[in-house]
């Protein structure tokens, strides 16, 4: 019910971001984590598995909505040279959360009888913290001038975000993206796909969300202690939280390097090395009963998976969208790539049990095939972002869909985007 509510959560973004403005409809958001809290934290005391069941839901919405409010709003306010860097947060937090849901949720501290309504309940306390802080972060400057015109507020919210300094260069690029977007009509969801202007970025942000949950990180950590008990280890729960712990550290490496690197090319390598450690995964798991050995091989082959996951395919499609799109199209583009990456989520968490009842220790391969796809795909399709405008990035796809032509990335990373690792 958790992916489910995130299905709808996400494809209702770009209502919100449209009507109340991005920090409005964050904090309006944060109604639905107090809600949840409420029925699944009382659920126990009313024996009703219905108010679990609804909670799960209701906490799903919210996190669908918070896929694409905090992306969008990170971008929008972040200067360009450090926009990835500051994108990759969001992943951060993802994963810190977690890492402390696996912590607490051990049956010596709440994971157990007694207390898992309380830890179920614990969903509220992010919620205060925001609707505490958040009042004081000011709206985004680029909604205000290009959406509302609001050219004064937009101004003095940005030197808040820029501590003063000179904004006359930003408030140029934002002018100028704004005249861009007066002269193309209002994006809907189904122009998205049918202008050829918009198709390129719509389907290259739909395969980066796939890459992300057909990864197979979902199959990992929703069935992890079953995977090490299977590998032999005496202590499961002790392994996932460690992968946790991979999963957090390596969220941090990609913070330092995605400005450095480039999303594209630190997206090629988390592919390419999630689809190595699924290989050895496959390996360790089909042959542990002949060597007992290979389940220390299978244990670094999911911590090296859920590494390489957080290089690339982790934090950089939640960011990347918002920089595909320019700022008319970018919340319905928000709303179709969450609607994407929730549904995707879902089918993986679903259907994964069912599938490695038949295939396996080779259900993997799976993965390893769909890693090598997005590879390919990434390589061929996907620019490199890094160091450029919105308006400059949007500037490339008008280019390639006024030629008409299939453009090799590197032909649109004419802006000083190439770079090495």
């Amino acid at each position: 019910m958790f992916s489910v509510g995130g299905i709808f959560g996400s494809f209702s973004v770009g209502v919100f971001v449209n009507r109340f403005g991005r920090k409005k409809s964050m904090l309006m958001a944060n109604s639905l984590a107090f809600i949840s809290a409420a029925l699944m934290g009382f659920s126990k005391l009313a024996a009703s598995w219905e108010m679990l069941i609804i909670g799960r839901f209701v906490v799903g919405l919210y996190s669908g909505m918070s896929t694409g409010f905090v992306p969008m709003y990170v971008g929008e306010v972040s200067p360009t040279a450090l926009r990835g860097a500051l994108g990759t947060l969001h992943q951060l937090g993802i994963v810190t959360g977690i890492l402390i849901a696996q912590v607490f949720g051990m049956e010596s501290i709440m994971g157990n009888a007694e207390l898992w309504p309380l830890l179920l309940g614990f969903t509220f306390i992010p919620a205060v913290v925001q609707c505490a802080l958040f009042p004081f972060c000011p709206e985004s400057p680029r909604y205000l001038l290009i959406n509302r015109n609001e050219e004064n507020k937009a101004k003095a919210a940005l030197k808040k975000l820029r501590g003063g300094a000179d904004v006359s260069a930003d408030m140029q690029e934002m002018k100028e993206e704004s005249r861009q977007m007066m002269r193309e009509k209002k994006v809907t969801i189904p122009e998205l796909f049918r202008s050829p202007l918009y198709r390129q970025p719509m389907i290259i942000a739909i395969m980066l969300q796939l890459s992300q949950q057909l990864s197979g990180i979902n199959a990992v950590f929703y069935y992890s202690t079953a995977i090490f008990q299977k590998a032999g280890v005496s202590q499961p729960v002790y392994a996932t939280i460690g992968a946790g712990v991979v999963n957090t550290a390596f969220t941090v490496v990609s913070l330092f390097v995605v400005e450095r690197a480039g999303r594209r090319s630190l997206h090629l390598l988390g592919l390419i090395g999630m689809a190595a450690s699924a290989v050895l995964m496959t390996v360790a798991l089909a042959l542990l009963e002949q060597m007992k050995w290979m389940s220390y091989l299978s244990i670094v082959a999911i911590f090296g998976f859920v590494a390489f996951f957080e290089i690339g395919p982790g934090p950089i499609p939640w960011f990347i969208v918002a920089e595909l799109f320019s700022q008319g199209p970018r919340p319905s583009a928000m709303a179709v790539a969450g609607f994407c990456n929730w549904t995707a989520n879902f089918i993986v968490g679903m259907g994964f049990q069912y599938v490695e009842a038949v295939t396996g220790p080779y259900v993997f391969v799976i993965f390893t095939v769909l890693l090598i796809f997005f590879f390919i795909f990434t390589y061929f399709k996907v620019p490199e972002t890094k160091g450029r405008t919105f308006d400059e990035i949007a500037a490339g796809f008008r280019q390639s869909a006024a030629t008409g032509a299939e453009k090799h990335p590197e032909e649109l990373n004419s802006l000083g985007a190439d770079s090495q690792l």
